[in-house]
């Protein structure tokens, strides 16, 4: 199960993320609570080069942010809606993950990974799992909107998706992380993994 902590804003977390092994970490350059320039965001990322994919979060960004962001904070991948990418030049070894809405159609064939979530990120806010789950059998699509330790089983039984991806329900107060938050919710998305593949075997 591919893991995504979004929304990084301090050094303890950063670190309770990488060591409960997460596979990406997200830092946002959008308007939010969790907004950071690409200069502040550099030396928190600092750590987890190497370990776990650094991704840059906008959402309708311009091209001068997306430069800047490129040329200061140097992303492993670039997150935005899926319409966001058709206006952009990015580098051509920027890995590109685009997000899906409840409120929006996809036209055309799914990008082969893709993120689905609800309506506003970091609202923390459910996305549509019904239809989360059909996109899930054409495209390795990362659940987010919503999750927390205490419904991630739920969500993972409902659509199997292929990774996960939370901000919201892993801090304490909009824009401030828990390192107890974190280690459980990575906690109970492991077990509930591990439960699903005992009933599949």
């Amino acid at each position: 199960m591919w893991l995504k902590i979004c929304g990084m804003t301090d050094q303890d977390a950063v670190d309770a993320a990488l060591a409960a092994g997460v596979d990406a970490l997200g830092f946002v350059f959008s308007p939010s609570v969790r907004r950071l320039e690409p200069a502040q965001a550099l030396p928190l990322a600092a750590r987890a080069r190497g370990r776990a994919a650094v991704i840059a979060v906008t959402l309708h960004p311009p091209q001068s942010l997306v430069d800047e962001i490129v040329r200061v904070f140097q992303p492993d991948a670039l997150q935005a809606d899926l319409a966001d990418f058709e206006g952009l030049r990015l580098p051509q070894a920027l890995v590109r993950l685009p997000v899906l809405r409840a409120d929006v159609a996809a036209s055309g064939a799914l990008p082969p990974r893709l993120l689905f979530e609800g309506a506003r990120s970091g609202s923390g806010e459910a996305a549509d799992w019904q239809a989360a789950a059909r996109l899930a059998r054409l495209s390795q699509l990362i659940l987010a909107g919503g999750l927390t330790a205490h419904n991630v089983a739920a969500a993972l039984r409902a659509v199997r998706p292929y990774g996960l991806d939370v901000s919201s329900g892993v801090e304490s107060a909009p824009g401030r992380k828990s390192v107890q938050k974190i280690v459980e919710f990575v906690a109970a998305a492991r077990v509930a993994v591990q439960g699903m593949d005992h009933v599949a075997n």
